[in-house]
């Protein structure tokens, strides 16, 4: 895997249920080394911090690989990476074999994948169209967040290097699968519940779901 492109946003204004209000979805390729830091990326903007940035959220990555999908879904947008609000725009990543908790060197930082991005409202807001959200979730590669366990700097053209992975085998994939799932399948309930990177907030949200 490597970065194709290291993307930053400034604050957006947008109307939604008649109120203005503001994100920072809207991220476009910068020619500057991006750091990574503990619960952000420098000089990124990050309007809702509830739901964006922290330990378990630091850094956002999408496979550039996806791309060619959504330009054919969406032909009349203004095309360039960062559409989906990610920071480092990857070749080569993959949700289905990518593990929760593998350790990777990126650039001179040293990260954790954590959790699977779950789309908002805001997303529909970049694409023009709330149609986006249930897209995405059917599309199935959702890109993932990172902790950022040593800060430092990347760069367009950086390697991934994994440094170690994870030994349970639930990658992203499963995990963002079994957050839509109606009837969660109790062997696979178990594997996310066992995941000691699986974010602790989620554990005790699905945690009402295991059976006897």
């Amino acid at each position: 895997m490597k970065i194709i492109s290291t993307n930053l946003g400034n604050p957006t204004s947008f109307i939604w249920n008649g109120k203005e209000e503001q994100t920072g979805i809207f991220k476009k390729p910068v020619a500057q080394t991006l750091f990574l830091k503990t619960n952000d990326v420098a000089n990124d903007t990050v309007i809702d911090r509830v739901h964006h940035a922290g330990i378990n959220k630091a850094c956002y990555l999408f496979a550039s690989d996806n791309y060619p999908y959504w330009k054919a879904l969406y032909p009349e947008l203004d095309w360039d990476w960062g559409m989906f609000g990610e920071n480092l725009t990857i070749e080569g990543l993959d949700e289905s074999t990518m593990r929760v908790g593998n350790i990777y060197k990126l650039g001179s930082a040293i990260v954790q994948v954590s959790q699977p991005r779950e789309p908002c409202y805001k997303l529909g807001v970049r694409f023009g169209t709330q149609d986006v959200l249930r897209q995405f979730i059917s599309h199935n590669k959702p890109g993932t967040y990172v902790r950022v366990l040593e800060e430092g700097d990347v760069k367009t053209g950086d390697r991934i290097e994994l440094i170690e992975e994870s030994q349970n085998t639930l990658t992203i994939q499963q995990f963002y699968e079994l957050i839509f799932m109606r009837e969660k399948p109790q062997e696979l309930l178990r594997l996310f519940m066992d995941n000691t990177s699986v974010p602790h907030y989620k554990k005790e949200r699905f945690r009402k779901y295991l059976k006897n």
